[in-house]
């Protein structure tokens, strides 16, 4: 298979050919030197742009990039001169390449080797490894990668992402801006890894865990219309956590250049998305079951599903002759002696409770001394991942826990506790899964924890072990899992009983509950779990993450892309491929060789500046302006709010000749001295009267919200409140003034931090209507339409001016329909902010004031 990968982006910025093709070539390092980084992607408004009509049939392909490549590498001795083996890493959770039961599926990785490889070695080494195993392997300096690895992603990310605060040197890590530094480098560096392969119209990119979680950017500067997805293997904190983090904003910005991303528990997402609404201001909803977060035109997908184990892999270890061997050497050891064991298996580390889960055991021995030389823990503990002070404490005060409990209720040829601090392969951890009656995992905190999935699945067995294990054929297995309720497999095990790991008395009588359960109830609820373990494997979690990736980046090539923003606030727009941005030439042109014009303005978020929460009067500037246009006997100027009639008399009362369509235009007015009319039939506000006492209550029980009474309207405003308290009550209030509002006729909606009830048949699309008409009334058909707003509400004015196009206004008519900043609009033009509405309107001004 030929790849069209982008060999060099120089090549690209020099105007060569791009060289294609990755198998025939050799891959060069990326960096030898700590902090010898390309500049290629300096500027963000540049990058790689190519046809989509010009992609090829190929295979579908998946860069899978993660802090760590599923190989196993040895050094072997050999002569004078070193060589490698290699072989995959059955263990590793990302090895997929059984998982996706697709041929059609290419699968390449791209990450770092546990051991380091010599400068002198790497390109040999990346052939071997690319050729054989399709993959990338991505060297680091030593001490950049301690930095990066063992300094920020291990004392300051790892600690936050589950709980722990930086309260004081010793407890945890402070924040440390070199380490900050040299974690945006390998992330940079990993983006240059990835642009040696990639095909970025083709291929999807799937980005993995914390290590990682700003190369988005790096990759989505590079090339804006990416495919790409990124889990998070971690918890994700509350907002309460996550923002003490200094560099807060930026991991959230690069998160969202992702278009999916992907968690493992809804309570992960949920922080997450609030996390994005406190700090960035965003707003997300749920469309036909996919939760979304709107970015820049963007729709960045959020995905929750637990991923599995790899049951083909551990189906094949149950069959293995070791595994029997080591299942009749346990049940000597155990079963043969009376003795009924519990299992635990943890990473030595802070998080994993297993002081806990020992102090748990010393209670169940002391209320239930019955159990003594009866009952066995045996506590496997895995090398810790990480380094530090906090490691060895933990180390420290469980050996000294497990020779406590087990001089105290210990006996000759009996210890209550066995502590397995040594390295267990695999066969041996699984022949302990099989033998134990009951398996607790206390983890105080902990992103998935597989433990429970790999023990329900050994659990099952075979029939061979059925055998060795004394069952009677095809009998109903059973097991019994005691789990944390802070660890993300807890909401996927319904039948397993879910403890608070601090409550010691608790988990103790959770301990003795899973000792005395009936038979039939462990059964049940075996089956149970196994149900869904053996059908949520990873190669379903993969296919699931992959078809959502897929679907939510259908639209990536029919959309134009604009990159923005510097550094990590970079961000791409992604908008219809006919909208634009609206140039003063242009307009200006038009507007001199028009003769009859109808201008249409929002007020708040277009000529005002949502941000000024104080005073939201008109500055003597858009006073003049206005005047000015009003003035033009050409020009007939319509300003369209929400506010009341009343306050819009007031600010605009210096225009003359400005019309003013004011509560969604309810109320019209063509000029200062005429009549209010109104062109909707009489409302009968008795509905306030049912609506007001719903919006008090709603107002009392949430701090910063107001209610604004209008003549026909009521107004419940929440953008003074929390945001996402306030975002909540907004929905439930709708939903309220929707069920008592239902016979009334009225219509209740959401708008930019308030929600609205409103007469029926009232919109800004009537305004325009109603103007347009007028004019044709009077035999005026106009050349020159500018509509300018900055909400849905606007939206209504946008579809009425482009669809007038045969009707009331002139043939070949200049027609501007402006939406503010860049965004999904029906509106083909857009200005970025107020600032640039004001100047516009200016020069339109001072054309109509030269004449």
């Amino acid at each position: 298979m030929v790849s069209k990968s982008y060999s060099n982006l120089l090549e690209l910025a020099s105007g060569e050919a791009p060289s294609f093709g990755y198998m025939n070539r050799r891959i060069p390092r990326i960096m030898t030197v700590a902090g010898l980084i390309s500049d290629v992607d300096d500027d963000p408004v540049e990058s790689v742009y190519s046809d989509p009509s010009s992609s090829t049939a190929h295979r579908d392909r998946i860069i899978m990039v993660a802090n760590q490549l599923p190989i196993r590498a040895q050094r072997r001795p050999d002569g004078n001169r070193s060589c490698w083996s290699f072989e995959w890493d059955e263990n590793a959770l990302l090895q997929l390449k059984d998982g996706l039961g697709d041929d059609d599926i290419e699968v390449i990785y791209v990450g770092c080797l546990k051991e380091e490889v010599h400068p002198s070695e790497q390109d040999e080494v990346s052939q071997t490894l690319l050729e054989t195993y399709k993959c990338i392997p991505t060297f680091l300096p030593p001490d950049q990668f301690t930095k990066y690895y063992h300094g920020f992603c291990k004392q300051q990310l790892w600690p936050l992402f589950h709980y722990m605060l930086p309260l004081s040197p010793e407890l945890g890590g402070r924040f440390n801006r070199s380490l900050w530094q040299a974690y945006v480098s390998v992330n940079k560096i990993f983006a240059d890894r990835i642009m040696e392969v990639i095909n970025p119209e083709d291929d999807y990119v799937w980005i993995h865990d914390y290590h990682l979680m700003v190369l988005p950017t790096f990759l989505r500067k590079r090339f804006n219309r990416v495919k790409l997805g990124f889990f998070l293997h971690s918890p994700f904190p509350s907002s309460e956590i996550y923002k003490t983090l200094p560099v807060r904003e930026e991991i959230l910005r690069a998160l969202l250049n992702s278009d999916l991303i992907g968690f493992h528990t809804f309570d992960y997402a949920r922080h997450f998305l609030s996390c994005c609404s406190r700090m960035l201001g965003l707003t997300y909803e749920s469309k036909r079951g996919y939760i979304g977060i709107e970015y820049y035109g963007r729709t960045v997908s959020i995905k929750i599903l637990p991923v599995g184990i790899h049951l083909g892999q551990l189906q094949s270890v149950l069959r293995l002759p070791q595994t029997e061997e080591k299942v009749c050497e346990l049940i000597r050891q155990f079963s043969d002696k009376g003795r009924t064991l519990l299992l635990g298996v943890d990473d030595m580390d802070i998080f994993k409770g297993i002081s806990l889960k020992l102090l748990a055991m010393e209670q169940l021995l002391i209320q239930h001394p019955e159990y003594k030389e009866k009952v066995v823990l045996v506590q496997i503990a895995n090398p810790a991942r990480g380094r530090g002070k906090d490691v060895k404490e933990v180390q420290a005060e469980t050996k000294a826990t497990v020779k406590r409990i087990n001089e105290t209720f210990g006996k000759p040829g009996y210890d209550p506790v066995i502590l397995i601090e040594e390295p267990l392969k695999f066969y041996e951890r699984v022949a302990y899964y099989i033998v134990a009656e009951c398996c607790l995992v206390t983890a105080v905190r902990d992103g998935m924890n597989l433990i429970p999935y790999e023990y329900i699945i050994s659990r099952q067995g075979n029939e061979t072990l059925d055998k060795v294990l004394g069952l009677a054929s095809s009998p109903k297995k059973k097991s019994m899992l005691v789990v944390s309720e802070f660890i993300g497999c807890s909401p996927s095990l319904s039948g397993a009983v879910r403890v608070n790991p601090w409550n010691i008395d608790a988990v103790a009588d959770a301990m003795d509950s899973a000792l005395a359960m009936a038979d039939s109830e462990k059964e049940l609820r075996h089956e149970k779990h196994y149900r869904y373990v053996s059908t949520h494997d990873v190669g379903y979690w993969a296919r699931s993450f992959l078809q959502d990736l897929e679907r939510t980046c259908s639209d990536h090539v029919r959309r134009r892309w604009w990159g923005i923003g510097f550094g990590l606030s970079f961000r791409v727009v992604a908008l219809d491929p006919n909208f634009k941005k609206l140039s003063m030439e242009h307009i200006v042109s038009a507007y001199k060789r028009t003769t009859t014009r109808a201008i249409l303005l929002d007020y708040d978020g277009t000529l005002m500046p949502q941000s000024s929460t104080i005073d939201k009067s008109p500055s003597s500037k858009s006073i003049e302006i206005l005047s000015s246009l009003c003035k033009d006997k050409n020009n007939v100027v319509f300003l369209v709010s929400a506010r009341s009639r009343k306050l819009l008399s007031e600010w605009f009362s210096p225009c003359e000749n400005l019309g003013v369509a004011a509560e969604h235009g309810y109320f019209i007015r063509m000029k200062r001295d005429e009549e209010w009319e109104t062109h909707v039939a009489a409302t009968d506000c008795s509905w306030k009267q049912i609506a007001e006492p719903v919006m008090k209550l709603y107002t009392e029980t949430t701090d910063g919200s107001t209610i604004e009474d209008k003549e026909t309207a009521l107004v419940w405003c929440y953008e003074d409140a929390d945001p996402d308290f306030g975002s909540c009550q907004a929905k439930e209030l709708l939903d309220h003034l929707e069920s008592v509002l239902a016979n009334e006729p009225v219509t209740v909606k959401s708008g930019q931090s308030n929600v609205e009830v409103k007469p029926q048949g009232v919109s800004k699309g009537i305004v325009a209507k109603r103007l347009l008409s007028a004019m044709q009334e009077k035999g005026m058909y106009p050349d020159f339409v500018l509509c300018i707003g900055d909400d849905r509400s606007d939206e209504d004015m946008f579809e009425v001016i482009t669809s007038s196009m045969e009707g009331p206004i002139a043939p070949r008519a200049e027609v501007f329909a402006c939406t503010v900043c860049r965004k999904p609009s029906k509106a083909k033009y857009y200005l970025d902010d107020t600032t640039e509405i004001v100047r516009l309107l200016q020069g339109l001004a001072c054309v109509s004031e030269n004449k």
